[in-house]
C-alpha cells in the first residue's frame, strides 16, 4: 500500500489500472476479457444496487429473472437488435465434453453432443423476454409490466479495461411493455430520469441528459435516451441508457393485447440499463493521485476510526471511548470500522484507508485520551482538524454531507468549464486535440456528416442534449443548416 500511484496527469491511464488493483477494487482474471470484483469493489455495486432497486420499485417495477440462454431463432427475430450485437456474441454449440482418447487426461468436444439449435450466451435479454411476454399478455388488463432483473451479460469485447469494458459485467435491466405509445415513452424519460438523479445525488456525477443521433441508438431501439458524464481526462462516459422501442419486439414476437373496444394491437415497449461501468465513472470523476476519493452516499465504509497506542491498557482504554461512538454510528446508519488489526502499524492503516477513498478517518491516541479529543481527517480535500470528543457527532453528520456536496460542486464545475461551444471545425479539431472535454457545435443531423466527423477526429455524438432552446446556424462540417447544437466528444 505504500508505492504512491502514477500520477493523472503523467499517464491517466495507467493511472486508472494502478488504482483499480491497489484499492483492492477488482482484478483480471484468468479468463481473456474478464475480471473478479473483490469484496470491496462488489460492496461499491452493492451500494449502487440497493440504492437503484429502491428507486425502481418506488415507481411500480417489480424484480424477476430470465434465462442466461437465448435460442439463436429468438435472438434473430428482431433484426435489428441482432445485426447490432451479432460481433459481440458467445455462442453454444455443445453440451458435453468427453475425454481424449489420444491425449489421457484432455477433455475435447464430444460431437455427438452438438446442440439441435445454437445457445446465444446473453449480451442483453430482450429476445428471451419478449418471447416469455407473449404467454403474460393477452389483454389491456394485463399492462402496464413493470420489470427489472439484476444478471451478468457477455459482450465479446476485444479490448477490455476493468469495469469499463469487459467480456462478462454485471447490470441491470428493464424490461416493459405498455398498451399506448405515449406511456412507452413517459417510461423510457422516468427511467432516464432516475439515473441522472442516482448519478447527481449519490455517485456525486453532473450529467448531461439527452437523446442518441440516429447511429448512435441502441440496436432495435426508436428513442434512446442517456445521461453522459465528462471524466477528468476530458473523455465522455455514457453512464446510463434508456430505449424506447416502439412496437418492434412486440411485432417480432407477435405480443398482441386486446384493448379495451377489444381489437387486436401490439404493445410498446421499453427497455433501460447501467452497469458496473458506474464504478469506473465515480473512479475517473472524483478520484486523485492519492488514490480513490468516494461519496459518501456510496461508499462500503463512511467512517474509520484507527487507534494508536503502545500498551494494552492504551488500548483498552482507547477502546472504551470508541465503542460507545461506534454504536451511536451505527444506530444512525453510518457505516463504520474500527480498524484495531495489531498487524499493521498506523501510517499502514492511513495510507490503506486513504487509497480505497474511505469519506472520514478518526484517529485516536493517548495524548488524545488526556485532551478528550481525537483527529479528524477528510478524504475529499486532505484537510484533518483536532476536536472535542463532545464535537465527533455533529461534526460526523457535517462533514458527510459537505464532502458529498463538495465533491458534486467539484465535478459540476469540471464540467462545465470544459465544456465549449464552437463554431466552425478548425475550432473544433484544435479544442478536441488539446483540451478535450464537451463540444458543443451545429450538426446537419446526417449520418453521412456524422460519420466523417469519427473517421477524422474519433469524436462521437454523445448526445443531443434534451431541455435546450432551438438555436439555428450551420453545421461545422458541411455547414448545412442546423436546429440545435449537440455534444462531441472522445469517448470510453
Amino acid at each position: 500500500m505504500s508505492k504512491k500511484l502514477t500520477k493523472r496527469e503523467d499517464d491517466y491511464s495507467k493511472w486508472y489500472n494502478e488504482l483499480v488493483v491497489k484499492a483492492d477494487l477488482a482484478e483480471n482474471s484468468s479468463v481473456r476479457g474478464c475480471m473478479v470484483i473483490k469484496p470491496y469493489g462488489y460492496a461499491i455495486w452493492e451500494k449502487m444496487q440497493s440504492q437503484l432497486d429502491k428507486m425502481f420499485k418506488e415507481t411500480g417495477h417489480q424484480n424477476a429473472y430470465f434465462p442466461l440462454f437465448v435460442p439463436k431463432s429468438l435472438f434473430e427475430a428482431e433484426e435489428k437488435n441482432a445485426e447490432g450485437f451479432a460481433k459481440e456474441c458467445a455462442v453454444v454449440t455443445h453440451y458435453r465434453l468427453k475425454n481424449d482418447e489420444k491425449n489421457p487426461g484432455k477433455l475435447i468436444v464430444d460431437e455427438k453432443a452438438k446442440l439441435e439449435e445454437e445457445l446465444i450466451v446473453r449480451p442483453t435479454s430482450e429476445a428471451i423476454i419478449w418471447n416469455t411476454y407473449k404467454n403474460w399478455i393477452q389483454s389491456y388488463r394485463d399492462l402496464p409490466i413493470l420489470i427489472n432483473q439484476w444478471a451478468n451479460v457477455v459482450r465479446w469485447e476485444m479490448r477490455t479495461r476493468l469495469f469499463l469494458r469487459t467480456a462478462e459485467f454485471l447490470w441491470q435491466e428493464g424490461h416493459t411493455a405498455h398498451s399506448t405509445k405515449q406511456e412507452a415513452i413517459e417510461e423510457a424519460e422516468q427511467m432516464n430520469n432516475i439515473y441522472a438523479e442516482f448519478a447527481q445525488n449519490f455517485m456525486g456525477i453532473p450529467v448531461i441528459k439527452g437523446l442518441k443521433s440516429e447511429s448512435e441508438r441502441f440496436a432495435g431501439a426508436e428513442e434512446t435516451y442517456c445521461i453522459e458524464a465528462l471524466m477528468q481526462d476530458g473523455k465522455a462516459l455514457q453512464a446510463g441508457t434508456s430505449h424506447f422501442l416502439g412496437q418492434n419486439f412486440a411485432k417480432a414476437f407477435d405480443v398482441k393485447f386486446a384493448n379495451k373496444s377489444g381489437t387486436l394491437e401490439h404493445v410498446w415497449a421499453t427497455s433501460w440499463g447501467v452497469s458496473t461501468r458506474l464504478i469506473g465513472a465515480l473512479i475517473m470523476t472524483h478520484s486523485d493521485d492519492n488514490g480513490l476519493v468516494l461519496p459518501p452516499n456510496l461508499a462500503p465504509i463512511q467512517v474509520v476510526i484507527i487507534p494508536i497506542y503502545r500498551s494494552d491498557e492504551q488500548f483498552e482504554l482507547i477502546c472504551s471511548k470508541v465503542n460507545p461512538i461506534i454504536d451511536k454510528l451505527k444506530a444512525k446508519n453510518i457505516s463504520v470500522l474500527f480498524d484495531k488489526r495489531d498487524t499493521y502499524k498506523p501510517g499502514f492503516k492511513f495510507n490503506e484507508h486513504e487509497i480505497k477513498g474511505v469519506p472520514i478517518r478518526i484517529a485516536i491516541g493517548p495524548n488524545d485520551l488526556e485532551n478528550s479529543t481525537l483527529e479528524i481527517f477528510r478524504r475529499d480535500n486532505m484537510v484533518k482538524e483536532t476536536i472535542s470528543f463532545d464535537e465527533v457527532f455533529d461534526k460526523i453528520d457535517f462533514l458527510l454531507e459537505d464532502i458529498q456536496s463538495n465533491l458534486f460542486s467539484k465535478a459540476k464545475t469540471f464540467t462545465e468549464n470544459n465544456t465549449r461551444i464552437v463554431n466552425n471545425y478548425d475550432e473544433f479539431k484544435s479544442i478536441l486535440n488539446n483540451e478535450g472535454g464537451f463540444i458543443s457545435a451545429h450538426w446537419d443531423g446526417t449520418k453521412e456528416t456524422e460519420d466523417k466527423i469519427k473517421k477524422e477526429t474519433k469524436a462521437t455524438i454523445r448526445c443531443i442534449p434534451l431541455n435546450t432552446v432551438k438555436e439555428y446556424g450551420k453545421c461545422i462540417y458541411s455547414n448545412k443548416p442546423s436546429s440545435q447544437r449537440v455534444l462531441f466528444a472522445k469517448a470510453y
